[in-house]
């Protein structure tokens, strides 16, 4: 993990790392990299989205679309992500539950082939409760939107 000079800004995590900061794994882990992180703030993961995707044997076999509750599951993994991040070591592996997703909207279909880029920003954390607002992109071109909120627990 990169942290730049005024400790703010984290340049890349691999699927490795990502997989000890948040308790995701196949077939749910939704991310496949984090690119860039402002801690406190910001962050963008990427999810490469590929015909091998269990989801894509039922939605749908004669023309596969990504789920859209599975790429808001991306924006949410992202925000785990810079939750984590944010927070320090000791939150690693902790459970982060949606409390609300609201706003979502859907604009294009998301097919094997396409990389989403996931911008997720804070809008405001309260105690153990963090806001969001994400989007995804591919080839730059909104797919996706949404404001959510979670709750990081103790629990593992």
């Amino acid at each position: 993990m990169d942290v730049t000079a005024d400790n703010k800004k984290i340049a890349d995590l691999d699927i490795m790392r990502i997989m000890e900061m948040i308790p995701h794994r196949y077939p749910i882990l939704m991310i496949d990299r984090v690119i860039d992180i402002t801690l406190g703030e910001s962050a963008t993961g990427l999810k490469n989205v590929t015909i091998n995707e269990p989801f894509f044997q039922g939605h749908f076999p004669s023309r596969p679309v990504m789920p859209g509750v599975m790429i808001i599951e991306a924006m949410a993994q992202t925000s785990a992500v810079l939750v984590v991040a944010t927070l320090g070591k000791e939150s690693e592996g902790k459970l982060v539950y949606f409390m609300t997703v609201d706003e979502a909207r859907f604009r294009r279909p998301v097919t094997p082939g396409d990389t989403i880029h996931i911008h997720v920003s804070k809008q405001r954390q309260r105690a153990n409760v963090w806001k969001f607002k994400g989007e995804a992109k591919v080839n730059g071109v909104l797919v996706a939107e949404a404001v959510y909120s979670a709750m990081i627990l103790d629990e593992k």
